[in-house]
């Protein structure tokens, strides 16, 4: 298995958080020295272990944010 390096470069938010501890964020993060990209996933109490989540760039960012600006229930 393929070590996989990643850097979080800022906290954004917390926009959930379960049960056992596990938050849901938003950060910036740089994964495998790469740029940094939005990040949404479910990390651990002891920030050791990550979930499944979702990386966008901020081209992407902003195509989600106006979408959602259209939207009146959101």
């Amino acid at each position: 298995m393929v070590d996989i390096e990643y850097e979080i470069v800022e906290r954004i938010a917390v926009l959930s958080e379960s049960p056992k501890g596990w938050k849901k964020e938003l950060n910036l993060i740089k994964w495998n020295g790469r740029p940094e990209k939005f990040d949404v996933r479910e990390w651990s109490p002891d920030g050791e272990k990550m979930g499944k989540g979702i990386t966008l760039s901020k081209e992407e960012v902003a195509i989600l944010k106006k979408a959602l600006n259209v939207r009146n229930d959101v």
